[in-house]
């Protein structure tokens, strides 16, 4: 609500209009096929009482749950987009021993400590 400014229009995301066309979108797609499939055939009479009804349920249905992921909504704090996360150089990483992490590894049949292993 923060975002509403008075004489200006809304956001997609804030104003009316975005859940009722989805509302709407899915209660025409309810409509027909229950128009289609409840009358059982070409041969008998379309079923208009379960279309309107099934037209109806998938309007409300659709329009609360659009309205309730509409309120739950919320954007990112400012300084989570700003790049100050974990690891973004893919350079060398400390030795924690305080050296400068280019090592090298002991031979092959060398101990630990770089003395020959018997």
């Amino acid at each position: 609500m923060a975002d509403q400014h008075p004489g200006k229009p809304r956001k997609l995301r804030t104003s009316v209009k975005g859940p009722l066309m989805f509302s709407a979108f899915w209660a025409v797609v309810a409509f027909v096929a229950v128009l289609i499939f409840a009358s059982g055939g070409s041969a008998r009479a379309p079923r208009f009482d379960l279309a309107f009804t099934a037209a109806g349920i998938a309007f409300i249905v659709t329009l609360v749950i659009a309205a309730m992921l509409s309120m739950s909504y919320k954007e990112n704090a400012e300084h989570l987009g700003k790049g100050s996360g974990v690891n973004l150089s893919s350079a060398p990483k400390a030795s924690p021993h305080g050296g400068s992490g280019s090592q090298t590894p002991p031979a092959p049949g060398d101990g630990i400590d770089g003395t020959p292993q018997r």
